[in-house]
């Protein structure tokens, strides 16, 4: 179920891109609020208002993730600010939409949950989410930034149909 785990988005051509709305979160849970927010009203913009139930459980379940297990605790409580530690990224195609969160950490998501272990993963309540990550997506992964900035990226993505 969580095979996936570490791959790329797949090919994506830029100027293909129909809409792109990005946020910064401030590093409280509070933010998980403020991302489903933002999503519906990037979702309502775009049209995509009948895909916000599973694209908000998606979105609420990577913040969740970034904030419980990426941030060391002393950086909860900052105010956001265009280089957050933590950010959300909906970005739109024709026939596709893709959720992604930015976190500081370097360490893969899920890292203590493996394929092998899954009927003992699912009794943890720490590990539902990805889980209904995968559920609820399409297809989803993860990779490592690059460059000046470290950390990664978790993505979900959500194919769209007319």
């Amino acid at each position: 179920m969580l095979e996936p785990l570490r791959q790329g988005l797949p090919p994506v051509d830029p100027t293909a891109v129909s809409g792109s709305a990005s946020c910064a979160l401030p590093a409280r849970f509070e933010a998980v609020r403020g991302a489903r927010s933002f999503t519906r009203s990037t979702l309502s913009q775009w049209g995509l208002d009948q895909r916000f139930d599973d694209v908000s459980l998606v979105v609420s379940e990577l913040v969740t993730n970034a904030l419980r297990h990426a941030l060391p605790d002393d950086a909860r409580g900052i105010a956001p600010d265009p280089d957050a530690p933590v950010r959300l990224h909906l970005m739109r195609w024709s026939t596709r939409l893709v959720c992604a969160v930015r976190d500081p950490s370097e360490d893969r998501p899920g890292g203590e949950f493996s394929p092998e272990r899954t009927d003992e993963n699912c009794d943890l309540e720490s590990g539902r989410g990805l889980f209904l990550v995968d559920s609820y997506s399409d297809s989803w992964g993860w990779h490592p930034l690059a460059g000046r900035l470290t950390g990664k990226v978790v993505w979900a993505l959500f194919l769209l149909h007319d």
